[in-house]
């Protein structure tokens, strides 16, 4: 229950990462104040597929912007398709400008 639970936090988070812009599994994490659960929360990606609200999981991304999730899509290349899409370019599996790209929570989200 705890681990449902966890996941619906993952998913508000990731609901809200505006189109055009990507996070990270830690940066995600963190915000929940749960620094050390990244994998957990590459987790709760992986089973986002039957979520509902639908979650954008294509703007989950690792620490140093590769597309690790990929995998997780109906098509190899469907992530990447998602974020060139809203304007991010992928080069090698990797997002360009990651920098200028990056939407932390932590910053962009007040806690209540």
């Amino acid at each position: 229950m705890a681990e449902e639970n966890f996941f619906d936090r993952v998913y508000e988070v990731v609901r809200q990462i505006p189109a055009g812009r990507v996070t990270s599994y830690g940066a995600i994490a963190n915000y929940l104040g749960t620094k050390r659960s990244a994998r957990v929360v590459g987790y709760a990606m992986g089973a986002s597929g039957a979520a509902y609200p639908p979650v954008p999981a294509h703007r989950v991304v690792n620490s140093q912007g590769l597309l690790t999730g990929k995998f997780h899509f109906a098509s190899f290349d469907l992530m990447e398709q998602m974020l060139a899409s809203e304007g991010i370019r992928v080069e090698d599996n990797k997002i360009r400008n990651f920098k200028e790209a990056f939407w932390d929570p932590s910053i962009e989200l007040s806690r209540d």
